[in-house]
């Protein structure tokens, strides 16, 4: 996996399938790293022909981190006081256009998921030329009425931090529990080797609360979600705890034309069981570009 300088920072990135095919961006949420995309759904993907390109966000994985501007004051930013905010979603889809820059990709069709949709939809926004399709998935448009998180999921987001690696991974599977799809359950044992995988690869919790500030910081995408005009889809679980399917709803409604598939029994995760169906609508939405 190399490391490309784009925006001013290092982003670790990785592709897959053929680079004579259409690209096709993945962009991951809040804490999360490039090998949270599952490899079969990667490589489903790959098999429709995209050339797949994934990468760590900044403050995540193995991409630059900004621990020298310390930890943000999320109840502060919570009040309307953004003075501890170090960056917000633009400059992190600044991130991802500098990215498409350096490898040469002149559009390519960009999926999000959870922060990542909110990064891909504001790359649309700003950077319209450098996308082709849309995908948005368990995401919202940053209207803080709409896609909401249950009490539960909320208070599971804001765990206190731990410390040894048990604590670490026994609550990385609790969390997934709490907001993943309750209509295709993972095994423990399943979430607990995901969950090793990233704490081996990185560990970065004070970036996770740069990034949370990020989106607590950015403002409504809703005006600008209605200049999009790029095939777009957004895919939401109908039993999403951590943002409420209104969120989808609320970005389908912002965005002329776009198409909604709201999937029962899916929550904030992407099943094994429904990679095929999200892949196929995927596939579809990027033929209408």
């Amino acid at each position: 996996m190399p490391d490309v300088r784009a925006n001013g920072i290092d982003l670790r990135y990785e592709t897959v399938g053929d680079p004579d095919d259409p690209a096709l961006l993945l962009i991951m949420g809040l804490g999360a790293q490039l090998i949270d995309w599952p490899a079969e759904f990667v490589s489903a993907l790959a098999s429709r022909g995209f050339h797949v390109v994934l990468f760590d966000n900044r403050d995540a994985g193995l991409s630059t981190s900004f621990d020298e501007l310390g930890v943000p004051d999320v109840r502060a930013i919570l009040g309307g006081d953004p003075s501890t905010v170090p960056y917000l979603l633009g400059d992190l889809a600044a991130d991802a256009a500098g990215l498409l820059k350096e490898l040469g990709i002149a559009r390519a069709h960009v999926v999000g998921a959870s922060m990542g949709g909110m990064i891909a939809q504001q790359l649309t926004i700003d950077h319209p030329d450098l996308v082709a399709s849309l995908c948005s998935i368990m995401s919202t448009t940053g209207d803080r009425t709409v896609g909401r998180p249950t009490p539960e999921a909320a208070a599971a987001l804001m765990r206190p931090r731990a410390e040894s690696r048990e604590e670490i991974l026994a609550g990385a599977v609790a969390t997934s529990r709490i907001i993943g799809s309750p209509g295709y359950p993972a095994s423990d044992e399943w979430l607990r080797q995901r969950a090793a995988a990233k704490l081996d690869r990185s560990f970065r919790p004070e970036g996770t609360q740069r990034q949370y500030a990020a989106i607590l910081a950015s403002p409504d995408r809703t005006a600008g979600l209605r200049s999009v005009s790029v095939p777009t889809l957004v895919i939401h679980g109908e039993a999403d705890p951590l943002i409420d399917v209104s969120g989808g709803r609320a970005t389908a409604d912002a965005v002329p034309g776009a198409e909604l598939l709201v999937i029962p029994g899916m929550g904030h995760d992407l099943p094994q069981a429904l990679h095929a169906t999200v892949v196929d609508a995927i596939a579809a939405n990027a033929a209408r570009a």
